[in-house]
């Protein structure tokens, strides 16, 4: 969705602040004051290709741990994500990415049932749910603009 589709409106923006903490080194602040920090991949911050995959990971965890914990909350759940970062003629991008859950429930009907949904709500997570990992398939534009230069 971009800024001029009859979807947008002050309800739906979501949006941080970052600014610059070091050198190749920045700190991103969302509305509710969590921050989060980001470098270039010389010191233990997140690169922005980790963040994403992080974000796709994340988006699909807690959709699925939404749905599952209707019906028994997980004994133990993890997930791993990767991707491969390559450049070629379309420029710098990722390619390749996946996102593995490892999820346990516990014995019994509860546990039964959650199990039970685990499928079906993988592919709504993958066809209309996370949102992060719909924009990736989906795509927009990103505009990158400089503050009064527009």
């Amino acid at each position: 969705m971009s800024e001029s589709t009859p979807e947008a409106s002050p309800d739906t923006l979501r949006s941080i602040d970052l600014v610059k903490i070091g050198p190749e080194r920045f700190k991103a602040t969302n509305g509710r004051g969590g921050v989060l920090p980001i470098g270039s991949g010389s010191d233990p911050d997140f690169t922005p290709v980790e963040l994403l995959l992080a974000a796709l990971a994340g988006c699909g965890a807690i959709d699925l741990t939404l749905i599952t914990g209707k019906r028994a909350e997980a004994t133990g759940f993890s997930a791993h994500a990767e991707g491969h970062k390559i450049r070629d003629e379309a420029g710098s991008r990722m390619t390749g990415m996946s996102i593995t859950f490892d999820i346990d429930f516990p014995e019994g009907e509860a546990g039964d049932a959650a199990r039970a949904v685990v499928p079906r709500t993988m592919k709504q997570i993958e066809d209309r749910l996370c949102t992060v990992g719909r924009t990736v398939i989906v795509g927009d534009q990103v505009r990158y603009r400089v503050a009064d230069q527009d």
